[in-house]
């Protein structure tokens, strides 16, 4: 699961986040003190949402960040004043993807968060999977959901199962039944529609997603590429997750062994 990473120097808009985030959410927020600090971050671990303070003027780099990430999510949280027009001129120019009041809008901030995140995307750009892979059973529906959040690593059978209550003999029997894919198979999806939505980011590179999402490799990432969506890793921004999810419905759902 993904970090919220903030430029906020307030304390207290630090808490309030964490606190209004909704449990289960994401793993953790992880607080940065300068750009640079926040682009080591960004190029260590996988982050789900930026949450800055623009006030009393956007930061240069967060308007390079917009940039150079366009689909990462970037939420301006500040204790906006009525003579702040210039500041929310520079904000919607900059195209931040929210605003929130500090003081106003506390207790709803980390929802807000959640909403845009990269997580929930992902979620929307992958919302017909259940029906076009035929996840139409209770477990096989809350795997995938449980999945679709933990893309950083590779999530192991016996993990998924004590998530879900069962044994692994259990899920790996069950969740390929009525002709849906293979349990692995719908794990390599899911990683490589996440490798797909950070690779539409002009500032991220294979080598980059290679080490977010712990690929053993820039030849593993591209294998699989190649066996889920049928496209090498060059490939995988032009497609996207929803891109990568009809590929995958279009002839690769089974495994060749």
């Amino acid at each position: 699961m993904a970090v919220v990473a903030t430029l906020l120097e307030n304390r207290r808009a630090v808490l309030a986040l964490r606190r209004s985030l909704p449990k289960g959410s994401v793993r953790s927020t992880v607080s940065c003190r300068t750009p640079a600090a926040l682009h080591r971050l960004l190029a260590s671990r996988l982050v789900d949402a930026v949450v800055v303070n623009p006030v009393p003027a956007l930061p240069p780099a967060v308007a390079e960040l917009r940039r150079s990430h366009p689909v990462l999510p970037i939420i301006a949280y500040a204790p906006f004043r009525p003579d702040d027009g210039a500041v929310l001129v520079a904000c919607r120019e900059a195209r931040l993807t929210a605003l929130a009041v500090e003081g106003v809008d506390d207790a709803i901030v980390g929802d807000l968060v959640a909403r845009h995140s990269m997580t929930m995307a992902r979620r929307v750009a992958m919302s017909d999977a259940p029906r076009v892979l035929r996840l139409t059973e209770p477990m096989q529906r809350q795997a995938w959901d449980y999945l679709l959040g933990e893309v950083e690593k590779p999530v192991r059978t016996a993990t998924l199962a004590k998530h879900l209550a069962v044994s692994r003999e259990h899920l790996s029997r069950q969740f390929g039944a009525g002709g849906a894919p293979n349990l692995k198979r719908v794990i390599d999806l899911t990683r490589i529609a996440a490798a797909a939505q950070l690779l539409r980011n002009p500032g991220m590179g294979v080598a980059a997603v290679v080490r977010l999402l712990h690929f053993a490799s820039a030849s593993h990432l591209a294998a699989t590429a190649r066996r889920i969506a049928g496209t090498g890793s060059a490939g995988l921004g032009a497609l996207g997750p929803r891109g990568v999810l009809g590929a995958f419905v279009r002839g690769n759902t089974r495994s060749r062994a």
